[in-house]
C-alpha cells in the first residue's frame, strides 16, 4: 500500500510485527514466581505509598525538585530508550545522548540495552509467548507481573537472535550498561535524595521518600500502563486487527505514549502520534532539541499514508484534528 515508509540509510530495526512467528504446540511452560522481584517490588510500593503520605509536609522546593526528577527520569525512557534507541526514529548528538542515559538510570527500568532488546522484541512477536509482556495474558501480567516471573523461553530465544549491533556501537549505551548499578544507586536513589537534604535543608526522610521512591514509582506506573491499558482500553482508528489502542489516560500520565495504536503501526515516527506535540511533552522534547541542533532527522509518517492506513485497516473511529 501507499503507506509504507522506509528508513532512508539506516540500518534495519527489527521493530515490525513478524507474522512468521507461530507459538509452540501444547501446554505454556508453568510460570516461575522470582521472589526477590516480588518482595523488592512490594516495599517500593509500600514505600511509595508512605513518600504520599508524606507529600503534604515537603517543601515547595522539593515539590518543584520532585517534578525535575519525575520529567527527567521520564525522559530518559520516552525520548530515550524509546524514541531514540529501541527505534531510531531521530538521530541525537553525543551531549544529548549523555543527557537521556543520566536520566535512564535514574528512571531504573534495566539499562539501555537490555530495555531496547525487550522493547524490539515486544514490537516484532507483538501479543504472542515472545513478547515479554503479553497482554493476552492479562491486566497484571503486562503491568508488572511479567517482572515478577521468569521469561517465557521464547522471550529468551528471539531477544538472543535480534539485530542490536546499532546498540552495540554506541559508546553512551555499552558505557551505561557497564557501570549501571552504580549509575542507578548514584541517580535513582541518592542525587534525589541528597540534593533537598544538603541544599535547601529538606528532611532527609521526606527526601528519599518523596523525590526518590514515590518519584520511581510514579514514573514505573506510567511506563507500565502503555504495557497494560494501553493494549486493552482505547480505540484503534490506524489498525483494528492489533490490540494496542489510542488511550488518553495513558499519553497524559506517559507524557505521549499512549497513543499506542498508531505507535504499533508506525513504529519508526518519533511522534508515536498522529498529533504531535499534543498531549505528548516528550514529542515537544525532541523538537525542541531538533531546535536546538542536539537532535535530528527525526521520522515522520505523511499525512496521506496515515489516512490510507486508517481507511484500509482501522476500526473506524478515526477522526482527523
Amino acid at each position: 500500500g501507499p503507506e509504507r515508509v522506509y528508513r532512508i540509510n539506516a540500518p534495519t530495526v527489527e521493530d515490525v510485527f513478524d507474522h512468521t512467528y507461530k507459538e509452540k504446540e501444547g501446554p505454556k511452560p508453568p510460570s516461575v514466581i522470582v521472589w526477590r522481584n516480588v518482595i523488592l517490588m512490594s516495599f517500593l510500593h509500600v514505600g511509595a505509598l508512605y513518600g504520599l503520605v508524606l507529600l503534604p509536609s515537603a517543601s515547595a522546593l522539593t515539590w518543584i525538585w520532585f517534578f525535575a526528577c519525575l520529567l527527567f527520569s521520564a525522559l530518559g525512557i520516552t525520548a530515550g530508550a524509546h524514541r531514540l534507541w529501541s527505534h531510531r526514529s531521530y538521530k541525537a548528538s553525543l551531549p544529548l545522548r549523555i543527557f537521556l542515559a543520566f536520566g535512564n538510570s535514574m528512571a531504573f527500568q534495566n539499562d539501555i540495552y537490555e530495555w531496547s532488546r525487550d522493547h524490539r522484541v515486544h514490537h516484532k512477536y507483538s501479543e504472542t509467548d515472545a513478547d515479554p509482556h503479553n497482554a493476552v495474558r492479562g491486566f497484571f501480567f503486562s503491568h508488572i507481573g511479567w517482572l515478577l516471573v521468569r521469561k517465557h523461553p521464547d522471550v529468551i530465544e528471539k531477544g538472543r537472535k535480534l539485530e542490536l549491533s546499532d546498540l552495540k556501537a554506541d559508546k553512551v549505551v555499552m558505557f551505561q550498561r557497564r557501570f549501571y548499578k552504580s549509575s542507578v544507586l548514584l541517580m535513582c536513589f541518592s542525587v534525589p535524595t541528597l540534593v533537598p537534604w544538603l541544599v535547601w535543608g529538606e528532611s532527609l526522610w521526606v527526601a528519599y521518600f518523596v523525590p526518590a521512591l514515590l518519584r520511581y514509582a510514579l514514573v514505573l506506573n506510567a511506563t507500565w500502563l502503555v504495557n497494560s491499558a494501553a493494549h486493552m482500553w482505547g480505540n484503534r482508528p490506524y489498525d483494528g486487527s492489533i490490540n494496542p489502542r489510542e488511550n488518553r489516560f495513558v499519553a497524559f500520565s506517559a507524557i505521549g505514549e499512549g497513543f499506542h495504536n498508531y505507535h504499533h503501526t508506525f513504529p519508526f515516527d518519533y511522534a508515536t502520534s498522529e498529533f504531535g506535540c499534543k498531549l505528548n511533552l516528550t514529542t515537544c522534547f525532541i523538537d525542541y532539541m531538533c531546535f536546538l541542533g542536539l537532535a535530528r532527522e527525526p521520522k515522520r509518517v505523511s499525512r496521506e499514508a496515515v489516512l490510507a492506513r486508517a481507511q484500509r485497516t482501522g476500526d473506524g473511529s478515526h477522526r482527523s484534528g
